[in-house]
């Protein structure tokens, strides 16, 4: 796993928590528990009946066994979203 987040590294990425939550930020430095640092991070909170919210979180620390997915993000694909208009069903929390 860990040459895997090495690649991605300074590159902006997209996380889902075991929680629900998705976080998208700047992908700083990670360590052996999967804790993972972003910087210039917000959440984006989906509805299904506004477009979606991005609330900005800045410098942000993810712990490891929180982490369900790490993905790194098309910044190109990024720009051309019109997340306004976008609507989804907010993801429940992982259960065991």
């Amino acid at each position: 796993m860990s040459t895997t987040l090495e690649s991605i590294v300074n590159h902006m990425v997209s996380i889902i928590t075991s929680d629900g939550r998705v976080i998208v930020g700047m992908l700083k430095g990670y360590d052996q528990l999967i804790n993972l640092i972003l910087d210039d991070s917000y959440e984006r909170v989906y509805s299904s009946t506004q477009g979606v919210e991005q609330v900005l979180l800045g410098l942000y620390i993810v712990r490891g066994d929180n982490v369900a997915v790490i993905g790194e993000v098309d910044e190109d694909v990024e720009k051309n979203l019109d997340f306004p208009s976008i609507r989804a069903e907010p993801l429940n929390p992982i259960t065991h």
